[in-house]
Parts: C-alpha cells; sequence; structure tokens
C-alpha cells in the first residue's frame, strides 16, 4: 500500500463521483519505493473524457495552471505539494524539438498501452488508488531493486532526445548502472546528433538535477564522458584536470548549504575553475543565459589564486577583511576545500570576525565627515575608503576609536 498526503483523498473522491479511475504514477511512487520524500505527484485520470472537464472537477481545489493543456496535463499547486493530473494518451512524433507531438487523448486506453509512452520501467509504475493494488507491467520495481535502469520501449524512447540526459541524472541521484541496450542506443541518439533538437535551457535542467541532486555527481559525468555527450561543450576539455573536478564535485555535494543557487555556482564552478574567463564564459552561455550565475562563477574563479596565497602564511584579519569585500567566503572556502583541502581555517575565522557571508559594515560614515565641519567633496570617497582599510587593519574598532582616527588622518 502507497501512503499519499490525505489532502487527495477529496480530489479522489470528487473523481471517482464522476467515474474516473485514478492512478498515481511516476516520481512519486519510484521515490516512495526509494524511501525518498516527494511533493511531486504525477496522477492519471481514466474515464474522462477530455481536459475541459478535468479541469472542470478540479477546480475547486485551486487555481489551475493550464500550460501543459496540449498534452493533456493539468497542474495543480497545493501547500507545498505540485500535483501533475493527466489523460491517458498516445504520443507520436511528427517534428523535432520539444513540442513536435501529435497528441491523442484516448479516455479508456489501457494502462499497459497509455504507460509505453513513459521513459524507463521505475517511472511507469503505477498505484490504483480504489484497488489499492500496484501496477508494474514493465517490472519497474524489479529493476529498482536490481539497481538498474532500463527503458520502457525503444521506439518511443527516441521520439525525446532529452531522455539521454534524464537517464544520466537517474543512474547518478539513484546510484543505478545502465542497462546495456539503453546505454548503446542512447550512444546511437549522441553519434546521430539528436541532442542538438535540444532547447539549452531544457539541457540545462537535466544538468542540473544532476548536479543538484546526487550523491555523488561524478557518476553521471563520467557517463556523460562514456556515452561522448561532453563534445556538445567545445571548452568542457575534461582530460588536465577530470579527476580533480570529479572528486570536487563530489565533494561540494557534502558540504552544499541550503541554498541551491549558490549550490550551482559551486558546481560549475568546480567543473571550470581552469578556464580562462572567456572560457567560462563561453561554456556557461552553452547552458544558461543567467548572468548572476556567470558573474558568481567568474568571481570565485579570480579569488581562489587569493585563498591558495593566504593559506601559504600566517593568516592574518585584515586579509580576511580584504577578502570578504570582494568575495562570499564561505562560497569561496567550500570550493577551495573541495579543490585544494584549503579553507577551513580561513573560513572558521571569517565566521569569528562575522563576514563569513558579507564583509564588515563601515564604521565610518560620510555624515561623521559632515559632523566634522567636511563639505562634501571629491576627497569624500577617499577619505572613507582611508577609513575602512585603517578600519580592517585594526586601527580602531568603534565609532568613538573612529572619530579620533579621522581627526588624526585631517591633522
Amino acid at each position: 500500500m502507497i501512503e499519499y498526503p490525505n489532502f487527495l483523498n477529496k480530489i479522489f473522491d470528487k473523481l471517482k463521483k464522476n467515474d474516473a479511475r485514478v492512478i498515481i504514477i511516476g516520481g512519486f511512487i519510484r521515490d516512495y519505493l526509494l524511501n525518498i520524500e516527494s511533493n511531486d505527484i504525477d496522477i492519471e485520470v481514466y474515464n474522462i473524457s477530455s481536459f475541459e472537464k478535468l479541469e472542470n472537477i478540479l477546480k475547486e481545489f485551486g487555481r489551475i495552471n493550464r500550460v501543459g493543456k496540449s498534452f493533456g496535463v493539468c497542474k495543480l499547486k497545493i501547500d507545498n505539494f505540485v500535483l501533475d493530473f493527466t489523460l491517458p494518451r498516445i504520443d507520436s512524433k511528427i517534428a523535432s524539438g520539444h513540442s513536435g507531438f501529435d497528441i491523442k487523448i484516448q479516455k479508456n486506453l489501457d494502462f499497459i498501452d497509455a504507460t509505453r509512452r513513459r521513459d524507463f520501467s521505475m517511472n511507469a509504475i503505477g498505484y490504483d488508488v480504489a484497488t489499492k493494488i500496484l501496477l508494474d507491467p514493465f517490472n519497474g520495481i524489479y529493476d529498482l531493486k536490481e539497481k538498474t535502469l532500463k527503458m520502457v520501449d525503444a521506439e518511443t524512447f527516441i521520439e525525446d532526445p532529452l531522455r539521454v540526459l534524464r537517464a544520466v541524472q537517474f543512474c547518478a541521484r539513484f546510484d543505478l548502472k545502465m542497462d546495456e541496450e539503453l546505454f548503446l542506443l542512447c550512444k546511437r541518439m549522441i553519434e546521430t546528433n539528436m541532442l542538438s533538437e535540444l532547447a539549452k535551457e531544457r539541457i540545462y535542467e537535466e544538468i542540473k538535477k544532476l548536479l543538484l541532486k546526487s550523491k555523488k555527481p561524478s557518476i553521471g559525468f563520467k557517463l556523460l564522458k562514456k556515452l561522448g555527450t561532453l563534445k556538445y561543450f567545445s571548452n568542457f576539455e575534461f582530460e588536465e584536470n577530470w579527476l580533480c573536478s570529479m572528486n570536487a564535485i563530489d565533494k561540494i555535494a557534502e558540504l552544499k548549504i541550503t541554498n541551491e543557487k549558490t549550490n550551482e555556482v559551486l558546481m560549475l564552478s568546480s567543473l571550470c575553475y581552469q578556464f580562462t574567463s572567456p572560457q567560462i564564459q563561453s561554456f556557461i552561455s552553452k547552458l544558461s543565459n543567467d548572468k548572476a550565475l556567470l558573474n558568481g562563477i567568474i568571481i570565485l574563479k579570480k579569488n581562489l589564486k587569493t585563498i591558495l596565497d593566504i593559506s601559504s602564511k600566517e593568516i592574518k584579519d585584515y586579509d580576511i577583511y580584504k577578502l570578504s569585500t570582494k568575495v562570499n567566503i564561505e562560497e569561496l572556502t567550500i570550493l577551495s576545500e573541495a579543490l585544494f583541502g584549503l579553507g577551513k581555517s580561513i573560513a572558521s575565522r571569517a565566521k569569528e570576525l562575522n563576514i563569513i557571508n558579507k564583509k564588515t559594515p563601515a564604521i565610518l560614515l560620510g555624515r561623521d565627515l559632515i559632523v566634522s565641519g567636511i563639505k562634501p567633496s571629491s576627497e569624500f570617497s577617499k577619505i572613507l575608503d582611508s577609513a575602512y582599510e585603517a578600519q580592517m587593519h585594526g586601527e580602531f574598532f568603534s565609532r568613538d576609536g573612529a572619530i579620533k582616527w579621522l581627526s588624526d588622518y585631517l591633522d
């Protein structure tokens, strides 16, 4: 018996009153069997004739997102749960790209036929809500126990080249070995340039899941390399520093913090830490147009050498204060620790100084200069910069000390 959130019973009861057969399927069932918590629930609804009728049944439970209507998908968000209600359908590939499918909804479609369009056997396990029976037409439960990733159907699999990357990230996330037939098909899809059909945003979503959701992301990248996928990234020349980068992304997976955006920057920084700034820009542009992501990586790259320099001598507070004005020390020391095994002592002292995630605030401010009789001028910034340098050097620690420093400075 599969346990699911209680609030779903109200929705399921209403669907049953409309003669619908309700089956929970996909990632939620897979994750439940793996004892992994999941907030994404895919629900297939049989015996409902149209998307409009499904929408009408569900509208009392929340605001419906109609984005997936063309694919027979009705999205509903309740609390922290994202619900995808789908109607059974047959997909036929008629053109390249994500939207190049002819979708035919068939309310009485047999479960096995409806499930044949799914990618992997572990994602084709269903749970009939009424009978409380697991439906497993493609032996996904057995494959999970054997820790093997198998495709459902070779003919439908190749219709979406993104499944190659999904296969890789699933192997990394769940520590699975790829079935030989699946591996050879993925390799053939790559060799025939099928991945070139994909928008870079879709590619990056899978890369991001690989990086952020895997205990050992290196499993996925080694598999990408074996499959020949890295040819899509011309500057991604792993050979020279391959092992260091692989060890680093696995280390960051251990050290990562709660902020996913920061972890994203750290992971990508460890992959391209040997790149020049133009090479970093070229690599990231193949994945994302996110300028903040690119800038974050470049800033970390520029300051990595500083960590090495500081660590090679007696660590002084001034050096750490100065570093905090250029970069987030927590992010930099995590990256440095993952790449070189350096940074713990700097991070520890930065925490003591309360500058692990920010620079120390200036004690002497512009208004203090005005009170001291200095009229606003071009000299303001020069005086304030000198004061901040003096503060970082420990020449004063309070406002009274700052005022005295200013008096001495002006004299």
